[in-house]
This record gives C-alpha cells, structure tokens and sequence, in this order.
C-alpha cells in the first residue's frame, strides 16, 4: 500500500509563525478539473482497477424521484464483492483502520463489512466546482490555523499542503445553502433496547450561499447558523440549542446559546464546544465529535500523513430508505450489518495529536476523509492513556437533487461501554429540505426561545 508522506518542516514552520500561505500557483490550480476532479480528488483510477476513475458523479436525480422522498437507490442491482469478518480480516488488514479491526474482534459472530463494487458518486453544482477553482488560489489559513480567509462556497483548500487546510476542507464542504432536517438519534443499550430522540434541526450556510464572497464572509465573520430542537421523548421536548459559526475563532470564538424548558430561560453557552458531552448522547460522543468533526481545530496539531486505499461506508442507500425500520437498523453492539454498503476507497489520513497544555479526551484522533467528497468517513479516537476510545463512521450518500455528498446517519461506538450511538435516523421521519428558505432573523435568542417553547 503507497502511503505518501506530504507533511513537510516548512509547512510546520509555517505554522508556528501564525498564518500559512496556502495559496497553490496558477499552474496546481489548472490540474483542477484535469488530472484532479475540480475538488482536488485523483480523477483517475488506481492500479488494479477497483478504484474507477471519476466521470462527474451522479449528475441528475433518478427517475421518478421527486424532492421530499427518500432516495431511490441508483446501485440497488449491485452484488457484494465479497465479505470481510473477524476470520479473515487479516487479509484484508492493508485496507482496514484501527477501528475497523478492533470492531471485527469485539464482535466476531456479528459484526461483517460487505463491500461493493466502487461507485464514485460524488458531485456538485458548477457554481461550487469554480469557487473551489478560485480558491485555490487564494484561500489561507489564519490565526494559527484557527480561522480562515480568501474563500467562499467551494472548498478553500482543494490541494491541501497540510492536516489543517485538509480539516478545514471537511468543515467548509458545500451542503447545501438552506436546510431542515427532522432526524432521529438512539443510544441502543448492550441489549439492543434504544429510546428514540427526535430533533428537528434547521441549518443556513452563510459560506455556501451562491452570493457569497471572500470579503463579506470576513466582514461578518460568520459561517453557519444551526438551531436544533428536541420534541421526544416528551421529559426532553422544547430543550433547543443554537450555534453561531465563525470563520475566525480566535477574533470571535462559537456562539452558542441553548434553551432550557424547566427555566423557561435562554442561556450563553460557551461551552457548547470541544468535549463537551454532545446533546442527549448519553455521554456517548462530544460536541466536536458532531458531523464527524466541527468546531474549532486549535486545541491540536493537525499532520498530514498521506492518502490511502481504505474500506469505508459509502452509497449508503440502503440504510437511507424509508422501506427499513429502525428497529431492524439498531442491533445489538453495533447496526445492521446487513444494510451497510462498504467500498474501497482514496482516503487522506490525518493525524490531530493534543497540544501540550490542551485538555481534551481524546489525546489522539485519526480521520480517514474521503478524497472525492471531503466528508471524514471514519474517525478512530485515542484516550489520554493512547488505547483506542471510540470509533465513529459517517454513511453518506448523494443527495442528488442538490447534487451534495453528506452523511445520512453517523454511528459512535464506545469501546469502553460496548455502545454506540446512531445519529440521524430518518426512515421513518421526514427527508431534508433543501429547498426552506430561512433568514438570519430565524437564529436569533429570541427566535431560539420561540422555538424551544412546548
């Protein structure tokens, strides 16, 4: 397996100095779209062919699809190429995380990765194909790599040089630019039996809008808006969270304010960031642990370790469809492996070791983040003692009415308690809204208070 080692002295020097000059020449910047896809991805195949080369991704919806479903299944006639368990997972170990190991030895009677021929599915509008372009060119990284600026709707840093543009990379990916979303979260105990959380969440992507510009952004210092909203189980419902992004966390760090029903009281929350508990997880993930990684990057050093073929989720239709229960996707220690689609994929590994002096539990995090979708596919976490913690995997689809690539649930497994959380369960519910219209006035306290109030 190539492993390319990309992380250079000068880059970390850089670092340390304070702002990086990231910018790639004219000359990087044209392979966009050439030998790269126009996200920086390797457009062509690997060597053996399991890997095809990129031809646009999914590029209009499929037949008889209309906004509001759930999404048909454009891989459904595919067979499993073959099926990895704890028996012979030493083949395949070159193509498995940490995680992936460790899973298949906690639960060997159970746990099994079918993988499928790989589809590379990803694509987006033309509109966030040239911002990408021109931000290569442009974008830079800021305050110790804790903000940035040059950038707008694609994502800044196409060709990464470093750990830090490639995470960044993941939180800037283009999702859309107004959505809803009324998804599920369980936290099955070691016996299988799960109380189900219902959140309805709204998001506005301030980067991503199609008027958006490099100097506005800066100007506001804003990159999202996200206001959560739990309304089961009824002990729960009105309970509300609201978070202000901002391109620069060092001048301006998170917003955050939540609403608490039994005060009746919106409150500051500073603290709604880095290893907070996240929100009814039952203490099974953190608050940076949401959408894989958010938040600020500055409490770690960020290294680059190369890209790889590994085995991840992907084109999880199948998991996504309102034909399937929730009762047969949470299993006992882990879901259904059944309905899980596994494919070989170009990953970049990036390494987040804690800086001396920072706090956190997880001393060590590995991201695997998908070349094609910049989307963190898996995370392996380390404890403060270096023994691997939790585990997490987003199983991601396109939504091709948008055309974006996202995750459609992401699963958390503590290895410590042998339970895992699955977060944004939506076979039963309602399918995201791409098309909601929502202002900046709707994530407001007042608004928050308004929304939290049963």
């Amino acid at each position: 397996m190539k492993k390319l080692t990309i992380l250079s002295a000068a880059v970390l020097v850089g670092l340390a100095s304070g702002a990086v000059d990231a910018k790639v020449s004219e000359a990087e910047a044209a392979k966009l779209g050439s030998s790269l896809t126009p996200m920086g991805a390797e457009k062509a195949g690997n060597a053996d062919g399991s890997i095809p080369a990129w031809d646009g991704g999914i590029t209009k919806p499929m037949a008889g699809y209309k906004p509001g479903d759930h999404h048909p299944d454009p891989y459904a006639d595919d067979k499993v190429l073959y099926t990895i368990t704890n028996a012979n997972k030493a083949k395949y170990k070159d193509l498995l995380t940490t995680g992936e190991m460790k899973l298949l030895e906690l639960y060997p009677d159970t746990f099994k990765m079918n993988v499928y021929p790989t589809r590379r599915s990803a694509s987006w509008p033309q509109y966030v194909y040239d911002a990408t372009k021109r931000n290569a060119t442009s974008a830079e990284l800021v305050a110790d790599g804790n903000g940035i600026k040059g950038a707008a709707i694609g994502v800044p840093f196409p060709i990464p040089a470093n750990g830090l543009e490639a995470i960044w990379n993941h939180i800037l990916r283009f999702r859309g630019v107004d959505a809803t979303t009324e998804r599920n979260q369980a936290a099955p105990t070691k016996g299988g039996n799960y109380t189900l959380v219902e959140l309805s969440e709204q998001l506005r992507f301030e980067y991503s809008r199609p008027e958006a510009t490099p100097e506005q952004l800066e100007k506001d210092n804003t990159l999202f808006y996200f206001k959560q909203v739990v309304s089961q189980p009824a002990r729960l419902a009105g309970t509300a969270l609201l978070v202000k992004e901002t391109m620069d966390q060092e001048a301006l760090p998170r917003q955050a304010w939540t609403y608490n029903t039994g005060q009746r009281r919106v409150r500051k929350a500073p603290n709604v960031a880095f290893d907070t508990p996240g929100t009814v997880s039952d203490g099974l993930r953190t608050t940076d642990d949401y959408d894989m990684f958010n938040g600020s990057p500055s409490r770690y050093n960020w290294e680059l370790v190369g890209k790889k073929e590994i085995i991840i989720p992907y084109n999880d239709y199948r998991l996504h469809s309102d034909k399937v229960k929730y009762d047969e996707i949470l299993t006992p220690g882990h879901i259904n492996p059944d309905l899980v689609r596994w494919e070989k994929h170009r990953v970049w590994e990036v390494k987040a070791t804690l800086k001396d002096g920072m706090r956190h539990v997880y001393k060590t995090r590995v991201f695997y983040i998908d070349e094609d979708s910049w989307q963190v596919a898996a995370t392996d976490m380390y404890d403060n003692r270096g023994e691997l913690y939790r585990v997490a995997f987003a199983h991601n689809l396109n939504y091709y009415e948008v055309p974006t690539p996202w995750s459609t649930l992401e699963v958390f497994h503590d290895l410590q308690s042998r339970r895992y959380l699955a977060i944004g369960l939506d076979n039963e519910g309602q399918m995201y809204d791409f098309n909601a219209t929502l202002n900046a006035s709707d994530f407001t306290p007042d608004a928050l208070r308004r929304s939290g109030i049963r």
